[in-house]
């Protein structure tokens, strides 16, 4: 990741946009997962991402929607609350030619407040100090957003002690990056 002229750039890691460099807008809140985050977890959802409906319920960046998409994801549905970063994400799927994904300006809990229609997987990766990991957990399971085989990416910062998540997501794999601990559970 790199910045340039007030914009942050990320590289696509692989699929059908392998190498693409992508232009963000330079918010300070916006940390994209990064590429050997990104990397890992990829593998570990290559079985499963071709085809998929995801959710990437604090888009930021974009990077885990866009690298999904890249590789083979059916569905993405981006959704963030703030307008310059829903405006950059239209903008890049256009450049992209993507037609497979939706763009949403909400907040992650107004959004999940709406009419459910489940996901095969869901990126969960808010603000890591805002607290909504818990609140958007519980929501994503109990207001029916997840397939009954779903699979849940919850990233937070190594420091924070894990949130409460619901009994049915199983850890499937986990690890650590610098300041980063990442999981992939897998419902059921």
């Amino acid at each position: 990741m790199s910045a340039a002229r007030g914009r942050q750039t990320l590289r696509i890691i692989a699929g059908q946009w392998r190498g693409r460099k992508i232009h963000f807008p330079d918010i300070p809140e916006l940390r994209p997962t990064p590429d050997r985050v990104r990397e890992t977890l990829f593998n570990w959802l290559m079985p499963v991402i071709e085809g998929a409906r995801c959710l990437d319920l604090f888009a930021g960046s974009g990077a885990l929607g866009l690298e999904a998409l890249s590789r083979g994801a059916g569905e993405v549905v981006f959704v963030d609350k703030e307008r310059k970063v829903t405006s950059y994400l239209q903008e890049t799927l256009a450049l992209l030619h993507s037609g497979h994904a939706q763009v949403v300006q909400a907040g992650a809990l107004e959004y999940l407040a709406g009419t459910a229609t489940p996901f095969d997987i869901v990126f969960l990766d808010p603000p890591y100090r805002a607290a909504l990991q818990a609140r958007c957990a519980a929501a994503l399971e109990t207001q029916g957003w997840l397939k009954p085989d779903a699979w849940i990416y919850v990233e937070q910062a190594s420091d924070l002690p894990a949130d409460a998540l619901p009994d049915t997501w199983q850890v499937h794999r986990e690890k650590r990056a610098g300041q980063v601990q990442y999981c992939l559970y897998h419902r059921g």
